[in-house]
């Protein structure tokens, strides 16, 4: 008889190399080899089985999930076809032939085992319930199954179906599977249960930061209001960038001449190039002057009255409206605006509302300003030009 299990363990692993698509990453060879050393476990601690009992549950455990060669879908039923195909070729007695297809159907879950040797079989194929890599060999359960279009388990479902095999559609049999495999299943149990209770406190969290962002509309306005500032910083920046541009090629544009142009004029033959030269320093001191007004600041008294912040007539978060007041008075003021919510949005709308004004003005004379630049260069081109030709 152990010819015969050796010879099982070779036809079945030829037939999975050959007919077993590679998407079976749990129900392979490995995992035949698996229910083999369980079912010899609960053998060398049960009594009674002869050697033909212990023939028939080891052909089993070899030939329990080789239909899944053939189709996922009612695989005991290949596997007891192709398991009689095996045994019949080899000439195995009746006994054997019928107790290795009891015990294959044993494996169904949806079965109760009828005599020993099927509870041997069942238990051994569900060992892996017990084992401490029950967790790594669920997840490829889990992948099998979607790799194959049987169904796509996600990560919570997969962790309630576990949960409900343990608990209500699977208990152990024999009396060796009981005692020692019982308690390791309660701890993977419980290892699934506290998984389960840290989803739930994970999704509970995430539910109250959705509800809190959906019943804080605060949020999108504080949202709302640091994009505006950031903003028109920006353009602040912007301006303030263009109008020194204009100030330094201006300033060069003046030393150039000066030092150029300047000791030429003193020639008389050179008098036509005066007015040329006049004109060109005449528009880049106005291009100078349009600069500087655009970035000159302005100055504020820095001062405010108890009536005024009362009246909401100051903006206190403005610098140049308190650099002049004493902390405590400040402090008042900030204070007053901090416990009052609709204050403190108003304050932030009058600072948006006066930065906008000022850098409405800083961009009004900042196109001025290049409209003077521009016109000087282009009117003293041609003035130079003009007194070149025709003087």
């Amino acid at each position: 008889m152990n010819t015969l299990i050796e010879k099982t363990d070779v036809f079945v692993l030829q037939l999975f190399n050959e007919k077993l698509p590679q998407t079976f990453i749990y129900h392979n060879y490995k995992h035949t080899c698996r229910v083999v050393k369980s079912t010899k476990e609960i053998i060398e601690n049960t009594e009674d089985l002869s050697e033909e009992e212990v023939t028939i549950l080891l052909a089993a455990a070899w030939l329990h999930d080789t239909g899944y060669t053939v189709s996922c879908d009612n695989h005991e039923d290949h596997s007891i076809k192709i398991a009689t195909n095996f045994l019949t070729s080899e000439k195995v007695s009746k006994n054997v032939l019928e107790g290795v297809v009891s015990c294959i159907e044993a494996t169904r879950m949806s079965n109760i085992p009828k005599n020993k040797l099927d509870e041997i079989l069942r238990d051994a194929d569900a060992s892996h319930l017990a084992k401490e890599y029950y967790s790594e060999t669920s997840e490829l359960l889990r992948q099998e199954l979607i790799l194959n279009g049987r169904k796509k388990y996600s990560v919570k479902e997969w962790l309630d179906a576990n949960i409900e095999l343990f608990t209500k559609n699977h208990h152990y049999y024999t009396p060796y599977a009981i005692k020692n495999w019982q308690p390791k299943k309660e701890e993977n149990l419980l290892a699934l249960l506290k998984e389960k209770k840290k989803q739930q406190k994970n999704f509970q969290k995430e539910q109250q930061k959705v509800t809190l962002k959906n019943d804080n509309p605060e949020r999108s306005i504080q949202t709302l209001f640091r994009v505006t500032m950031r903003n028109h910083l920006k353009l602040s920046d912007i301006a303030d960038t263009k109008a020194n541009i204009l100030l330094s090629v201006n300033a060069i544009i003046i030393t150039v001449a000066v030092s150029n142009l300047g000791p030429k004029l003193d020639n008389p033959n050179n008098m036509h190039l005066l007015i040329p030269t006049l004109i060109l320093l005449l528009f880049s001191v106005a291009a100078i002057i349009g600069a500087i007004l655009s970035t000159r600041p302005n100055v504020t008294s820095g001062q405010f009255t108890k009536e005024q912040v009362l009246k909401r007539e100051v903006n206190v978060l403005f610098f140049g409206n308190f650099h002049k007041m004493p902390y405590k008075e400040y402090k008042w003021a900030m204070e007053e605006i901090i416990h009052d919510k609709e204050y403190v949005y108003e304050s932030l709308m009058k600072d948006l509302y006066l930065l906008g004004i000022v850098l409405d003005k800083k961009y009004k004379l900042l196109r001025i300003t290049y409209t003077i630049f521009m016109a000087g260069i282009i009117i003293s081109v041609f003035a130079f030009i003009f007194s070149f030709k025709f003087i």
